[in-house]
């Protein structure tokens, strides 16, 4: 057998196991996506046709890389802040109820770990929504409670910055972790069954969050800090941790997460975006056009599915294959790795991971029954909860001093 032939036996491998054990991805970007280009005009981006000049992301593509679930990112900026940061989290889950409504024979809506075996033995891609900074709730626990009503399954304490009560991975220390306050959302998170997520937050964060918490956690979409030092990766002492908390640790596919000679290069071509008066994280056919002439000047550095499988061996080395799974990131990242463009690509990755020696089963909880695990785990959690504590009405007054 030929080195390409044995390529294509791993890769129709890969597709076969991902027929029974579809991907459930926790991280993807569309909402946004579709706000930034078409401002939520579906009939112009309309995802049942191709839109690979566009996005990562459309019908035909998580077909056929093999997405039996989703969590929808309903992202909005973290320099959005107060009542507009609410306002724009609302009409990012109303994006995603949009495309449910207009896909229902492709996207089933889902709420809970039944709802997504249910959808898989349907045929249908489970649609979960995750919400990816704590600025989203304006220091309110009954926003909190009211996006978890709206479907919100999980929500990532910060983004990019700190927020009054949680530490971001990419800001200069200030609560120091968690504050009292940013305690008590997780103690509500886990009364309702959201899933605290760990993504974005500082080392700091992560061992409060773990410290506080009675329900497993999630790391939607970060890799492994000891293959790649950045600081949205998670550090070997947290992924310890999770074989005693039950958490999942979700592996990124963003190039700067995950190649260390990507890092320094991005930093230069985001500056690029600022100089030209666009946000660092800008992905329209504006922004892509500078990263394009930037990138001819200076080519970048290009991770590739190995760059993916590399996080994946020492994440299942320090956590445990129970505690991993996969959030690619797409429609939230300008670059991918080559053989993960966009979502008809995990086929690729599974089979790299069958050329390492993985085992079906492994590969089976890697792809699905981590995440429906995990978050099974949390319903069992919040209805024990609730029958000890009523919805909190801290408040952030109360519980950290007056805010400036």
């Amino acid at each position: 057998m030929t080195a390409a032939d044995g390529s294509a036996a791993y890769l129709d491998q890969a597709r076969e196991l991902l027929a029974a054990h579809p991907v459930a991805d926790g991280h993807n970007d569309l909402p946004w996506a579709l706000r930034e280009h078409v401002r939520y005009d579906l009939d112009r981006m309309d995802i049942a046709r191709d839109q690979a000049d566009r996005l990562h992301t459309d019908l035909g593509r998580l077909r056929a890389g093999g997405v039996g679930a989703q969590f929808w990112s309903v992202y909005v900026r973290s320099d959005l802040a107060g009542d507009a940061a609410v306002s724009a989290t609302l009409e990012q889950i109303d994006v995603v109820d949009q495309l449910l409504a207009r896909y229902p024979a492709d996207l089933a809506p889902a709420l809970t770990a039944d709802d997504m075996e249910a959808a898989r033995a349907a045929g249908r891609i489970a649609s979960l929504k995750g919400a990816e900074g704590g600025h989203s709730i304006n220091d309110s626990l009954a926003t909190l409670r009211a996006l978890h009503t709206l479907g919100v399954r999980y929500m990532t304490l910060t983004h990019n910055d700190n927020i009054a009560w949680a530490d971001s991975a990419t800001d200069e220390p200030g609560v120091g972790g968690l504050s009292a306050f940013g305690r008590e959302v997780v103690r509500e998170m886990n009364r309702l069954g959201m899933l605290v997520d760990l993504s974005h937050v500082a080392a700091t964060t992560m061992r409060d969050a773990l410290a506080t918490t009675e329900a497993p956690v999630l790391f939607s979409h970060s890799s492994a800090r000891a293959v790649c030092d950045h600081p949205r990766n998670i550090p070997d002492d947290v992924l310890e941790l999770l074989a005693g908390n039950g958490g999942v640790a979700m592996a990124t596919f963003v190039p700067k997460f995950v190649l260390p000679a990507a890092m320094e290069w991005t930093a230069a071509a985001d500056e690029n975006l600022r100089a030209h008066g666009l946000h660092h994280l800008d992905t329209t056919p504006e922004a892509m056009k500078l990263h394009a002439a930037f990138a001819e000047a200076h080519p970048r550095p290009v991770a590739t599915v190995a760059t993916v499988a590399d996080h994946l061996d020492h994440m299942r080395e320090a956590a445990g294959v129970d505690h991993i799974g996969i959030g690619g990131d797409f429609d939230g990242t300008a670059f991918t790795p080559d053989g993960l463009d966009d979502v008809a690509g995990y086929p690729n990755l599974i089979a790299e991971l069958l050329r390492r020696g993985w085992s079906r089963p492994d590969l089976a909880k890697l792809t699905w029954s981590n995440a429906v695990r995990v978050l099974r785990d949390a319903e069992a959690v919040s209805r024990d909860a609730q029958t000890r504590r009523s919805p909190s009405i801290a408040t952030i007054e109360q519980l950290d001093g007056a805010q400036d």
